[in-house]
């Protein structure tokens, strides 16, 4: 069971970038590149807003119920209001703007973008450039927990304080030896997950105890029944924030995978998708989890196939485990 797909009267006409649940209700906010921003009411199966931009949109990102931002490939972040419909550009990066994000304890809107910089923006003031920081090397993936902010940039991640952000000197955290494709912060907790462009997740996990810290890497699919390894790149890692420890996995091959970090165990796999998975998201109450099934750029042969969102209940997961174990794909 893959869940329920999302019905359209007009279907997403090109790939899907990015879909982020609602702070408070079960609204799906979602960035594609056929260059429209659609607000979709999943309890009562609606389209809600389908806004229109000039460039396709690689991601997206709530305020509240009421506002949201895009992020856009002429390097634009729009700021978007769902209840007037209207939307208005708050500024631009001198190249693609790959990834937004909002930050509730700063009222800062965050984006990064292949200019190798870093913008905020206050939402309390007009439009003013709060901060500029640049990295000097591609950001990949971005994400805000509390006061601090994560991105990935190659390689490693870099951490830094939203508070002073512009004099900010980030602390580097991680190192893997293949480039990074997505980054999660651990809600409620200090900590993160990256997935990387080979098919791994490397966990770090912090605690008032140093012993029961947790710093570990794995793949998702260590072997198939060949003995070969599955180099396949994880593109999205999203954790459950009422559901201690549980974390889920989207990959190029149209696999979604649960994880249990405290246990290290597999708790469920997933029937294939059929795209790529482009992108997850959970609801604020952790039983509803949103897939993208969705092609993503990344190969010449990737199947592309009608983008669509699937909605799938935890609990029914929970209670019938598809796949546990090792992996037996061919």
């Amino acid at each position: 069971m893959t869940g329920v797909p999302l019905v359209f009267d007009s279907p997403i006409q090109d790939a899907i970038s990015s879909i982020q649940f609602a702070p408070q209700s079960n609204n799906l906010l979602i960035s594609s590149w056929d260059s429209c921003l659609r607000l979709y009411d999943v309890n009562g199966s609606v389209l809600r807003l389908e806004a229109s931009s000039e460039a396709p949109l690689l991601d997206c990102c709530f305020q509240n119920e009421l506002v949201g931002f895009s992020a856009g490939s002429d390097g634009s972040i729009r700021r978007y209001d769902f209840h007037s419909g209207t939307s208005e550009v708050v500024g631009n990066h001198d190249d693609l703007s790959i990834c937004v994000g909002y930050s509730n304890e700063t009222c800062q809107v965050i984006s990064v973008g292949l200019d190798n910089k870093i913008l905020a923006w206050d939402t309390r003031m007009e439009k003013d450039l709060l901060s500029l920081v640049n990295v000097g090397s591609e950001v990949q993936s971005l994400s805000l927990s509390g006061f601090e902010m994560m991105v990935a940039v190659g390689r490693s991640v870099y951490v830094y304080d939203l508070r002073k952000l512009a004099k900010s000197i980030p602390s580097k955290k991680s190192d893997m030896d293949v480039n990074i494709k997505c980054i999660s912060s651990v809600p409620h907790s200090r900590g993160f997950a990256v997935g990387s462009v080979d098919g791994r997740v490397a966990l770090e996990m912090s605690s008032s105890s140093d012993s029961n810290d947790i710093r570990y890497m794995f793949r998702c699919h260590p072997k198939s029944t060949e003995k070969r390894l599955h180099l396949v790149s994880v593109n999205d890692i999203v954790f459950n924030t009422l559901m201690d420890s549980a974390f889920y996995t989207g990959d190029n091959e149209g696999y979604v995978i649960g994880w249990d970090a405290q246990s290290r165990k597999r708790l469920f796999e997933l029937p294939r998708y059929p795209n790529s998975i482009s992108s997850l998201s959970i609801n604020n109450k952790g039983q509803l989890l949103a897939v993208a099934s969705s092609y993503t750029y990344q190969e010449a042969k990737e199947r592309e196939d009608i983008p669509q969102i699937f909605i799938q209940q935890i609990d029914d997961v929970s209670t019938n485990s598809f796949y546990c174990g090792s992996s037996s794909r061919k």
